[in-house]
């Protein structure tokens, strides 16, 4: 129970109220865009059913080179991320470990005056959020490559009449995996788009909760009213 007091009397009640609403928002509506995306006409809904056509056009294919291609070029963005986040991360140790970046901060206008306990504790937030970003990013790569070699192993043309096999159950196969590696891959993106509503933390507490509330709704814009979405189910 002491050690919990304890904890908690290092930030202000307004700071854990900003921390709430950023975790619970974030939390939130990752849930409510899965959620979501089964119901409605979604960004994800509509690249998993492309994915899905894809690969049950690989299935017609005699050469499949292009496929392969296209798997591991789609493989380099969540690579790049990764090797950006990892730059970030190290910036962000230095900035943990430096004596005056607090003190630079205090001189920016309108920003929150803190001790260096709390400063450091938003540093660490902004590691926490870019570390998962960085697995989330990895991950993907990952399935990527499980992607291309299911691309690889696939029977030849004429084998899925000749065998008798299932060119749907191949389709939602490989096309599961693909959009999987793209899920995990968005959930990256989205890490990023909050660290941008972390960073207004050092501001202050209600600039924090404006901003994780600002990005919920470009997300949500994004994911289900985009011109983008307009044109993949036209």
């Amino acid at each position: 129970m002491d050690v919990a007091l304890t904890v908690f009397r290092l930030l202000p009640w307004h700071d854990w109220a900003a921390l709430s609403t950023f975790f619970c928002g974030w939390v939130g509506y990752a849930l409510f865009a899965r959620k979501q995306a089964g119901i409605k006409p979604s960004i994800l809904a509509a690249t998993n059913r492309i994915r899905r056509q894809w690969m049950l056009q690989t299935t017609y294919r005699e050469v499949r080179v292009i496929d392969g291609v296209v798997v591991q070029s789609l493989s380099t963005s969540p690579s790049f991320f990764a090797s950006t986040t990892i730059l970030i991360i190290g910036g962000l140790l230095a900035v943990l470990g430096s004596s005056n970046a607090s003190e630079l901060v205090r001189e920016i206008p309108f920003a929150a005056r803190t001790t260096v306990l709390v400063f450091d504790l938003k540093i660490v937030l902004m590691l926490a959020i870019f570390v998962y970003a960085f697995f989330r990013f990895t991950w993907s790569m990952r399935q990527y490559t499980f992607g291309a070699l299911l691309v690889a192993s696939a029977p030849e043309a004429e084998q899925f009449q000749s065998l008798a096999l299932s060119r749907d159950e191949f389709a939602d196969r490989a096309g599961r995996v693909v959009g999987l590696a793209a899920e995990t891959f968005n959930d990256g993106l989205r890490a990023y788009y909050f660290a941008f509503a972390a960073v207004s933390w050092f501001l202050s507490p209600l600039a924090f909760m404006l901003a994780t509330g600002g990005v919920i709704y470009i997300l949500y814009q994004r994911e289900f009213h985009s011109d983008v979405l307009v044109v993949l189910n036209s």
